[in-house]
């Protein structure tokens, strides 16, 4: 599998949306290029409730995916949402960086 440059535990900014300029961690990455963050994106979902599995009915609030293009990588440095690059390092580690400053991500 191809390396992304959003992963899961990632702390991210949303660019657009009605959670705009929010912030979270990505909690999974779908495979359909769509992430799910912590607390954004919240959504009503009406469940009915199912004895044999135990669940209560009613109204929860849950996550939905974003498109990842809806997201970018928050630099602790700058402080904003930032877009991210690879590069290979002299060790032959393939590692992102950011396209800001040049600072590498993964540690």
């Amino acid at each position: 599998m191809a390396m992304r440059k959003i992963k899961k535990g990632d702390k991210v900014v949303v660019l657009a949306g009605k959670d705009q300029g929010k912030q979270g961690t990505v909690v999974r990455v779908l495979n359909n290029d769509r992430v799910v963050v912590e607390n954004i994106n919240m959504v009503k979902r009406h469940t009915k409730p199912n004895p044999n599995k135990g669940e209560a009915g009613g109204i929860l609030d849950k996550e939905m995916p974003l498109h990842v293009s809806n997201v970018a990588l928050f630099n602790p440095t700058t402080g904003k949402g930032d877009r991210v690059g690879f590069k290979i390092l002299e060790d032959g580690r393939k590692v992102r960086f950011f396209k800001s400053n040049g600072e590498v991500v993964d540690i």
